[in-house]
């Protein structure tokens, strides 16, 4: 696997040859030599991008299939499942081919259980999915007039390195969480202990063995610079879950059980593509609840993609002085997904953290994200082949691409009493709550905080102020709402 950064530990394999000359078409549409790649490095690590997020297929469906809207109706899961794949296909190819890119792309998550679990119940789903549109329509527009570019562009070099390390953090725990090796406790009452290790303290069961095992060859083959060692990690763990689960009949799994499927091919139902109602949402649940939504899904979806963006950007060399090549048309393609999810019926479609492990195994153009949407592409006709990969056997993707992240704190000046503790609260909200967005918000606040506090308002400058207001306004929008009502 090739090091993120050239100033990386020095555990690298040998190069591969660069393409050998700039008039092959994929080198000179995607610019992979300039950037020190290859076409092999970029098939490998969009392919293994697909495999570490194609959980979504299943997950998206189960989270917004559990809820009903205001009439009572529920989702298919089959339609669901046709609606993420679909526009986890479009939107990913888009980004490769306009954005030039290795982001992936698919509907985020927690974003889409706001969409499952507080706004359909007071609405209908094709007005759920209207306010989803608008979402991607403000976004857009904020991309388009070069706000949202200035925005990142204002936000402090050494906040944008937290915000790396924080989803670093955040990306290990998700790994550590969907392979169980990390589990909630489930009795607070007699315990202050938010999480624990395993079972009751305990590593138990072959799905946990699963994932040590993929973890530590994972970390072998890495430390001997095997190319591919992501991927093939992925794919002997699934095998040897394949083969555990034929003979013990394990039951633990999880959302994915390792079988292999009794059919390879199931046909595509699009019926929710284009049900939405672009305003009724704002008559069903009133213009307050109504703007209240919207206002969360575009701070949401503006906020969460802005730090992936810059986190796995940076990790694949992308960055310079902090700023990433085509942000424009990265950022038009991101707000688009979610005008995509809406009208799909997916939910807002936003850039994966999961690219990371497709950047982990050397993805540095669009290409690789060619090569991930081509697959969810596929994954319309042979949906069954999703379940065949337990998240015990990608789950040790993210936990070392985590890891790798954790490198970028020897890039944050600790000393300076400025940054220290914004620094610090975005590192750690990120992961502690689950979310991208809290991290970023408490970061600028204090922040911003500390500045005027010191009498140096100047040195934020008016949008960072604006910024941090809004995200007040954000962590108080329930206290918010409550008084208006």
């Amino acid at each position: 696997m090739t090091q993120l950064r050239s100033d990386s530990p020095p555990h690298q394999p040998e190069p591969e040859q660069p393409a050998r000359t700039s008039t092959s078409p994929f080198n000179h549409f995607f610019r992979i030599a300039e950037r020190g790649s290859t076409v092999g490095r970029e098939v490998r690590g969009g392919i293994t991008t697909f495999v570490a997020m194609s959980y979504i297929v299943l997950l998206n469906p189960l989270i917004l299939g559990a809820s009903a809207d205001i009439t009572g109706a529920k989702l298919s899961t089959a339609q669901l499942t046709t609606a993420t794949a679909l526009a986890a296909a479009v939107m990913t190819i888009l980004m490769g081919l306009v954005g030039n890119a290795p982001l992936a792309m698919a509907a985020g998550l927690g974003i889409n259980g706001v969409v499952a679990f507080q706004m359909a119940p007071t609405m209908t789903w094709a007005q759920a999915f209207g306010l989803v549109v608008l979402e991607g329509v403000c976004i857009v527009l904020m991309a388009v007039s070069g706000v949202r570019e200035r925005i990142m562009n204002a936000i402090p070099m050494a906040l944008k390195t937290a915000i790396t390390v924080g989803i670093g953090l955040y990306i290990a725990l998700v790994g550590l969480v969907s392979a169980g090796f990390v589990t909630r406790t489930p009795d607070l009452a007699h315990s202050t202990v938010p999480v624990r290790m395993g079972l009751n303290g305990h590593l138990v069961g072959w799905p946990i063995a699963i994932f040590c095992i993929g973890l530590l060859l994972m970390i072998v083959l890495l430390s001997r610079g095997v190319p591919g060692a992501v991927l093939i990690s992925i794919a002997v763990a699934t095998v040897l879950a394949i083969v555990v689960n034929g003979v013990f009949h394990v039951t633990s799994w999880g959302l994915v059980t390792p079988q292999l499927p009794d059919s390879l091919v199931a046909a595509p139902n699009f019926g929710l593509f284009g049900h939405i109602d672009l305003f009724g949402g704002f008559a069903s649940a009133g213009a307050i609840s109504a703007t209240v939504f919207l206002f969360t899904l575009v701070l949401s979806g503006f906020f969460d993609a802005m730090g992936t963006i810059t986190s796995v950007s940076d990790e694949a060399g992308l960055s310079r002085d902090g700023k990433v090549p085509g942000m424009g048309r990265i950022l038009l393609v991101d707000g688009a997904g979610a005008i995509a999810g809406g009208v799909a019926g997916s939910s807002p479609n936003t850039v994966f953290l999961e690219s990371a492990a497709g950047v982990g195994e050397g993805a540095r153009t669009g290409l690789s994200s060619v090569v991930t949407g081509a697959l969810f592409a596929a994954a319309l006709l042979f949906t069954p082949l999703a379940e065949v990969v337990p998240a015990q056997a990608a789950a040790p993707a993210l936990v070392v691409i985590g890891g790798m992240m954790m490198a970028q704190c020897r890039r944050i000046p600790w000393h300076d009493t400025d940054y220290t503790i914004p620094v610090f609260l975005t590192v750690a909200l990120i992961p502690f709550t689950y979310s991208i967005t809290n991290g970023i918000g408490a970061g600028l606040v204090s922040y911003v905080l500390i500045k005027v506090c010191k009498g140096r308002a100047r040195e934020v400058g008016w949008l960072m102020g604006v910024l941090a207001a809004l995200f007040v306004l954000y962590f108080g929008v329930e206290a918010i709402t409550a008084a208006l009502h």
